[in-house]
């Protein structure tokens, strides 16, 4: 169960780790336990706290205050990267009701249960760290850089930790209950199978994987010609071989994906999301509210959705969530070229290509 409370300040408990200052709001986390035994859960507590004068909005999926969608910890285990678990979910562009707000002065702490999120079944001495987008702080940074002479591009400051709060990291020893199986990858020919899906859902997914195909197409077609013309440079920013490269691949994935493995949709979904996948369970896509009312081709279309969710299998792309909506894809592809080559919607809206770049 997640909790979510107003600290007003408080101090933390025993093992809290210190917060690393990025901007206004700074993040720390702390355990009760060190050393967990087989089946226990591994259970953390953020806080952030505004240090700032004025008010500090976030939105709701970068802070621990609801359900975790996202990664939001780097976790790893005797120094190797842990994989994250959770649910990646394709969300509509922010409304106002999508903040929280965060008061000057003011601590708000939430409990967090990651075992269900990261794969921790392998015993050892786990690094768990909170690390999440810092608010309204893409544009401090730029007016910084520029006032610094540093570039606003993957070159400038601190690999791009400038628009960050991250905590520091807590130590836990986990005595794993087994050591997991490699990931099942589902085998069979090329198939579209349906989950608690109407007459009429199955007709319009079965058009929009149809749709999803004709993208994936010509994706791979544009860059298997090599072309980096606006249509690349618009979503994956400025050519560089090896992101090329990188993208390339990835389309290369999706569009096997989409010709040769057995592809499997579930409508049980009712959230306002657009979709959502679990990166480690191929090839199973959830289509949510958004998606039925979104156009078969197109910006945000429903083809592209397929496209998105694609991408996020460990086994296909392994992209992740770095930006939302158009808008902020292109400013993505500006400024963190490297981030964009592992986003799911600049992959979505490159393979919708609307308006039309070549």
């Amino acid at each position: 169960m997640r909790k979510f409370v107003w600290l007003g300040g408080a101090v933390l408990a025993a093992w809290s780790v210190s917060a690393l200052a990025t901007a206004a709001v700074v993040a720390s986390i702390d355990v009760s336990k060190q050393s967990l035994g087989p089946g226990d859960d591994l259970v953390v507590r953020v806080t952030l706290t505004n240090t700032g004068d004025k008010p500090e909005r976030m939105l709701k999926w970068h802070t621990p205050f609801g359900a975790i969608e996202k990664s939001l910890f780097d976790i790893t285990r005797d120094g190797i990267p842990v994989h994250y678990e959770g649910r990646h979910v394709k969300r509509p562009a922010p409304t106002a009701a999508d903040y929280v707000v965060l008061q000057p002065g003011k601590s708000y702490s939430a409990t967090v249960e990651l075992t269900a999120l990261y794969d921790l079944s392998t015993t050892g001495d786990y690094a768990i760290r909170f690390r999440t987008h810092a608010p309204d702080l893409p544009e401090r940074a730029r007016i910084a850089r520029g006032a610094a002479g540093q570039p606003d591009g993957d070159a400038g400051k601190a690999a791009g930790d400038e628009d960050y709060v991250q905590s520091g990291a807590v130590q836990v020893w986990i005595e794993g209950t087994y050591q997991k199986p490699p990931q099942q990858v589902p085998i069979g020919e090329a198939s579209l199978s349906y989950s608690q899906c109407s007459a009429s859902q199955q007709s319009t997914i079965a058009s929009a994987f149809s749709a999803a195909k004709t993208m994936a197409n010509g994706a791979t077609t544009y860059l298997g010609a090599g072309t980096a013309g606006p249509r690349y440079t618009t979503w994956f920013g400025t050519y560089d071989s090896s992101r090329y490269a990188t993208v390339k691949a990835h389309f290369t994935a999706i569009k096997d994906a989409l010709d040769n493995k057995p592809v499997s949709v579930d409508c049980s979904c009712t959230e306002s999301y657009y979709a959502y996948v679990y990166p480690t369970q191929p090839y199973k896509i959830y289509v949510c509210n958004a998606f039925w009312s979104a156009p078969l081709t197109g910006t945000d279309s429903k083809g592209g959705t397929l496209v998105h969710e694609l991408s996020h299998f460990n086994v296909v792309a392994g992209t992740d969530d770095w930006a939302y909506g158009q808008s902020a894809a292109a400013s993505l592809a500006k400024k963190r070229p490297a981030r964009a080559v592992d986003n799911a919607d600049s992959h979505e809206y490159f393979s919708e290509n609307t308006p039309a770049l070549q």
